[in-house]
C-alpha cells in the first residue's frame, strides 16, 4: 500500500487591493526560504483610487473585506492579514475592529500592516519618523496626525501627489530611494514606505547601509509581523532589510516557534 504525506506548513492568507501588483511577488519572495514549512495567499478585494472622496474611502467599507476573508478562510489559512495602511488614516481603531469581526466570522487570527507597524514602533520605543508614499497630501497630513496621537514626530516626509492605486506600483525603485535619502536629512530614528504597492522593499538593505536609518517598507513589516505570529523565524529572510531581525527581537507571540 502506497502511504501519501500530506504538508502541514503554515499558511497566512493577505487580503490585497484589487489594483495591487506589488505585494503578492514581494510577500512569496520574502516567505520562500521556509519552502514547504510556510506559504502566503492571497484574496482581493477593490480598491483603486486612494483618496479622501467619499468614493474612495468607500472602498474600505467591511463587507467587501469580510467577503474576501470568508473566502480566504476556506484554504484554511492559520492567520489572515489585511496587507494595506487604511488605518494610518482611518486609525488603528478601524483596523481593531476589522480583525476582531474577520476572526469573529471565520474563527482565524487576524491582523494587518498597520497592526504590525504599530508593534514594532512601540517594541523598538520610536519616536521620530520619516515617511516615504505615493499619496496626496490630504491623505499624507492625516497619516501624520495619527502619527501624533501614537507619540511620534514625523521629521520629515516625502509624497508623490498620486491617487491612482494601480500607478503607486508603476514609480521606480530609483525614484523611491531618492524620496527616502531626502527624508533621511532629518536624521529620524526610521524611515517608513508607508504603501503596500510601492517598490520599496528590494533595496532597503542597501538603503540602510548607505544612511544608517532602519527604513521599514510595508510588504516586509507584514510579512516579518505575520512570521512571527505563525511562529516562525523572520531572521532566515536576510535579503529584505533589517526589519524581519528587528521583530525578531521583539517579545514574541505565545506560539511555540519553529524549529530550526
Amino acid at each position: 500500500m502506497t502511504t501519501f504525506e500530506r504538508l502541514t506548513g503554515k499558511r497566512v492568507g493577505m487580503l490585497t487591493p484589487s489594483s495591487n501588483t506589488v505585494l503578492e511577488p514581494y510577500t512569496s519572495a520574502m516567505f520562500a526560504p521556509f519552502g514547504d514549512a510556510a506559504s502566503a495567499h492571497f484574496g482581493r478585494f477593490r480598491v483603486v483610487e486612494i483618496s479622501m472622496s467619499d468614493a474612495s474611502q468607500g472602498q474600505f467599507t467591511d463587507a467587501p473585506i469580510l467577503e474576501a476573508a470568508k473566502s480566504l478562510a476556506e484554504a484554511e489559512v492559520d492567520l489572515i492579514a489585511w496587507n494595506g495602511t487604511s488605518a494610518s488614516w482611518l486609525g488603528l481603531e478601524k483596523d481593531r475592529a476589522l480583525c476582531a469581526m474577520i476572526t469573529a466570522e471565520t474563527g482565524i487570527k487576524t491582523t494587518s500592516t498597520s497592526l504590525a507597524y504599530d508593534r514594532l514602533f512601540a517594541g523598538i520605543g520610536l519616536k521620530t519618523l520619516g515617511l516615504v508614499t505615493p499619496y496626496l497630501s490630504e491623505v499624507q497630513e492625516r497619516i501624520i496626525t495619527q502619527y501624533a496621537t501614537q507619540g511620534i514626530a514625523v521629521t520629515a516626509d516625502a509624497r508623490l501627489e498620486e491617487k491612482v492605486n494601480h500607478a503607486f506600483g508603476t514609480y521606480s525603485t530609483a525614484q523611491i530611494a531618492k524620496m527616502i535619502r531626502d527624508v533621511a536629512q532629518s536624521r529620524p530614528d526610521a524611515i517608513s514606505i508607508l504603501c503596500t504597492n510601492f517598490r520599496g522593499a528590494p533595496h532597503a538593505a542597501a538603503l540602510e547601509a548607505e544612511i544608517g536609518i532602519p527604513v521599514f517598507d510595508s510588504v516586509s513589516v507584514t510579512a516579518a509581523h505575520c512570521m512571527c505570529e505563525l511562529g516562525l523565524d523572520p531572521t532566515r529572510v536576510t535579503e529584505w532589510g533589517s526589519v524581519f531581525q528587528r521583530f525578531a527581537q521583539l517579545p514574541q507571540p505565545s506560539q511555540q516557534r519553529e524549529k530550526p
